[in-house]
């Protein structure tokens, strides 16, 4: 099947219009697979509960057990990313390794996912803009005006090369990593706080103990999972990278040991910093006048001063800015993988004629994020409590699902169908795949034992009700219409086919890839 280039690095195939090339390199990649995981945001978001109401001294020790789980679930996913490059990147692979029909479903899937996590985002970068101004700059306005206002920005961003997009989030995560790295090394240098640098943080044994039982130590463990949450968007971005074949694959790893060595180092220091016994108080609401921000906000100022407490309060802000456009590019490119094969609808698979992205397909994207917003502004309900927690946990139950389903593509892809046989390994594409998709599986248990305690207030609202029969009524619709288009209109069951099996095929680089 021929392939035409065209001079702006886009490439059309029998009709089909494709991102374009060489448009980031393996740093770019990196940025903005750690950007979806927002460093800043799962520390100040997640290591809190983890600490008051889950694993306590061991939240340590949580992260190292899932930086081992999701480096082995990693081994798989870079074994497929070596001989597949989509935009679509699980719903590619699903597709070769268990069936166009699962593919389809977790394809869907994974859209639901991608679009509910940019407004999710988006709802903590409104609460959190929103008190910072009013605190510091005395100006009260409604979070509605300050998510619309994050929806317009990454909405236009995303209208241009995706070059531009790792930029922005390149220079965001730096600074995000910055601070975060600052004031751990300075708890380290200093030796710690009351009880020294304690080594009860990193021991394994104390990733499966709790401050309350065994229960907590569950509900910590999936919140250490949820700390990574997009990571693997490194392989979307294949088809705009130079030699995916290579930049996917390290990427990934990158991503997951680097991400999960800093998250370790960070939760230990600031435990260190604050006290065991006093990390645990604060982090459970035990304090006067503190919430889970005063474990960062007590060392910061203690080390550097008040000012570098004023900084990271912004640097929050800037960083889930970056996590929610992020996910905003993920979610596009689900849209135009699925458009471009005539499913939903063609005009998503349409590109820029001059930037190559994915242009329909962004801002149709932006259009839905924006209506989430508004229908959560309109029914009164609250950034923080509502939008951001709900529209999160349906996300991650959605993507822990398609996770675990990849795992097991693996080994059907390699070993069932007996595809690349060069690559075929005992344990690359068989146990790693096995264990880390019984490890994901264990994840989605946690998750669901965990639902009520992960979504706080918001518990009792009818969307979080919903949340587990929106996840099963999403993929059995795309098991249905697969199915569906494989009777009633054969020819475009088995374009679907071709066009994900000719459409992640390898290809070489070209020109230099930007950064």
């Amino acid at each position: 099947m021929s392939v035409e280039t065209a001079r702006d690095g886009t490439a059309a195939e029998n009709g089909v219009n494709r991102l374009k090339a060489n448009s980031v390199g393996l740093v770019g990649v990196v940025f903005m697979a750690i950007a979806t995981a927002a460093p800043i945001t799962a520390m100040t978001g997640n290591l809190p509960i983890i600490v008051g109401q889950g694993n306590g001294v061991g939240a340590p020790a949580a992260y190292i057990f899932a930086t081992v789980v999701l480096t082995v679930f990693s081994v798989g996913y870079v074994a497929m990313a070596r001989h597949i490059t989509a935009a679509g990147a699980f719903y590619g692979f699903i597709s070769h390794g268990l069936g166009r029909v699962a593919g389809m479903a977790s394809g869907l899937l994974a859209v639901l996912a991608y679009i509910v996590f940019e407004a999710s985002i988006i709802g903590f970068f409104a609460y959190s803009l929103q008190g910072l101004v009013a605190s510091q700059l005395g100006l009260h306005l409604g979070w509605g005006w300050y998510a619309l206002f994050g929806l317009l920005v990454i909405g236009v961003l995303a209208f241009f090369d995706i070059h531009l997009t790792a930029k922005v989030l390149g220079v965001a995560l730096v600074l995000e990593i910055t601070v975060l790295g600052a004031a751990s090394v300075a708890v380290a240098l200093s030796g710690g706080g009351p009880d020294g640098i304690p080594l009860a943080a990193v021991d394994p044994l104390n990733a499966f103990k709790g401050v309350g039982g065994t229960a907590a130590a569950g509900l910590g463990l999936f919140f250490a999972f949820w700390s990574w949450v997009g990571f693997e968007s490194t392989a979307m971005y294949g088809e705009e990278s130079r030699d995916p074949k290579r930049v996917v694959p390290r990427a990934t790893l990158i991503s997951v040991i680097g991400v999960g060595l800093f998250y370790v180092f960070v939760s230990w220091m600031i435990i260190s910093g604050n006290g065991v016994q006093n990390a645990i108080a604060i982090a459970s609401g035990q304090v006067p006048g503190k919430d889970g921000n005063n474990l960062f906000f007590d060392p910061l100022g203690a080390h550097f001063g008040s000012w570098a407490v004023t900084v990271f309060q912004w640097l929050v802000v800037t960083g889930s800015f970056a996590c929610a456009m992020a996910f905003h590019q993920c979610a596009a490119r689900y849209l135009y993988a699925i458009g471009r094969e005539g499913f939903i609808h063609p005009a998503l698979g349409r590109t820029h004629p001059k930037h190559g992205s994915p242009v329909v397909a962004s801002a149709v994207q932006s259009v839905i994020a924006t209506g989430l917003v508004l229908a959560f502004l309109v029914a009164g309900m609250d950034p923080y409590v509502h939008l951001y927690s709900l529209l999160a946990l349906l996300g991650t139950m959605a993507i822990l699902i398609v996770q675990t389903l990849c795992s097991f593509a693996v080994i059907g892809y390699f070993h069932v169908q007996g595809r690349h046989p060069e690559t075929r390994h005992w344990f690359r594409t068989l146990t790693a795949p096995l264990v880390g998709g019984v490890a994901m599986a264990g994840v989605v248990v946690l998750l669901v034992l965990n639902l009520n305690t992960a979504a706080g207030p918001a518990a009792s609202t009818l969307l979080f009700k919903l949340i587990p029969y929106l996840v099963i009524g999403t993929f059995l619709g795309g098991i249905a219409l697969a199915l569906y288009m494989k009777r009633r209109s054969p020819d475009r069951y088995a374009r679907m086919g071709r066009i994900i099996l000719d459409d992640a095929a390898e290809r070489p680089a070209a020109e230099p890839a930007h950064v």
